[in-house]
């Protein structure tokens, strides 16, 4: 087959380009011909909260990955869809995970499938955004109503597809990320990190976002404190802040958390994950809102056991007692099974339910799923 990818790739970095990447060389070695279009612009840099949307390393040469899609630039998405139109590729695999990508990929969608041959496939992370927006029902749905199928991740998103539109969907989890590497020695990860191997890890990982409810875990830890529980004990946070990291920081000042908490608040490279789970005991994930995490499937990666709540998606990849504990999105709710969980009886058991669940997260799965929802719709 001939296949188009449009999305995060390279340069652009982090989990989406991996996700775009990891599967076009997936589709290239089962003998399709793939092109990659990735973006010239993103995001414009008012709307990026961080602080680079872009890796210096050199281009993946095992990839055909051409920068031509403008998110701002209507007439660029007139000149994608119809050199798309023109190129007649069996299907066009994007990757949606905000309603800012609606108006973009909607007109590139619309346009290329005039061809009459080429449909457009969709994995999808989110229906509804974590941070809503005036605009949001209005641009899911001219993105969502020009797709022939889905691939979804969660019940949740699942639900959700349905309020806009009833072309076919498929389920398949989130794949892990291969691209992290494998787990490495916890006493060289401690001295890659500047960490003390004698004290015991937590960990918060990802971009720091109001919804993943960082505030929840910092005050579980305070609540922890003060109990007696910390002692020898460390919070890592390692992620960028795309919020305001003020509070936060007044949050763990007024706790007098400074020296209980690690801040490694930048974005952190794909070479650098494989430490951070190497030294965690376990990671917490305190969202208050969620479909499906990238996290979670880098735990999986490393066997290391997770706290997740009881929201969204989460439940459903992480079984509670066998990969992780699950709790209800409250201070005492994590405070609780932060304290359950760190128990060495506990987290052997853990690992082993990691090492096992993660037989369920493929590549190979997501692409038969994608490949299958071709062959549903052109049939």
């Amino acid at each position: 087959m001939k296949i188009t990818i449009l999305g995060p790739a390279h340069p652009y970095r982090g989990g989406l380009a991996a996700i775009m990447e990891t599967m076009a060389r997936l589709f290239g070695r089962r003998g399709h011909e793939v092109l990659v279009r990735t973006f010239t612009l993103q995001y414009p840099s008012l709307l990026f909260p961080g602080e680079s949307q872009t890796v210096s390393s050199p281009a993946p040469a095992d990839l055909r990955i051409v920068r031509c899609v403008d998110t701002m630039n209507p007439f660029n998405w007139w000149r994608v869809g119809r050199a798309i139109r023109r190129e007649r590729p069996d299907f066009i695999l994007m990757k949606y995970w905000t309603p800012f990508m609606a108006p973009c990929f909607g007109t590139i969608a619309r346009i290329a499938r005039r061809n009459g041959h080429t449909k457009l496939l969709c994995q999808i992370d989110n229906v509804e955004p974590h941070e809503h927006h005036l605009t949001d029902r209005r641009f899911n749905r001219y993105f969502l109503r020009a797709v022939d199928g889905f691939v979804y991740m969660s019940e949740q998103v699942r639900g959700e597809l349905r309020g806009y539109t009833d072309a076919p969907a498929l389920f398949s989890p989130h794949p892990l990320f291969a691209n992290f590497g494998e787990r490495v020695d916890r006493g060289r990860a401690c001295l890659r990190l500047g960490l003390e191997p004698s004290l015991r890890y937590a960990l918060f990982f990802g971009l720091v976002r109001d919804y993943k409810g960082l505030d929840l875990l910092l005050d579980a830890w305070a609540r922890l404190r003060r109990a007696g529980r910390t002692a020898e004990r460390r919070l890592i946070v390692a992620g960028e802040f795309y919020t305001d990291k003020a509070p936060y920081l007044q949050r763990i000042a007024d706790n007098g958390l400074q020296d209980e908490v690690l801040l490694y608040d930048r974005f952190i490279p794909d070479e650098e994950v494989k430490h951070y789970f190497s030294v965690a005991d376990f990671v917490v994930q305190p969202y208050k809102s969620a479909t499906q995490s990238g996290v979670t499937q880098i735990a999986y990666q490393f066997s290391t056991p997770m706290i997740v709540t009881r929201v969204g998606g989460l439940p459903e990849i992480v079984p509670d007692g066998r990969a992780g504990l699950v709790c209800d999105p409250s201070v005492e709710g994590v405070a609780g099974a932060i304290d359950r969980i760190w128990d060495d009886a506990t987290l052997d058991r853990l690992r082993e339910g990691c090492a096992e669940e993660r037989k369920r997260f493929s590549w190979e799965e997501m692409c038969n799923r994608l490949e299958e929802l071709y062959d549903q719709i052109k049939n």
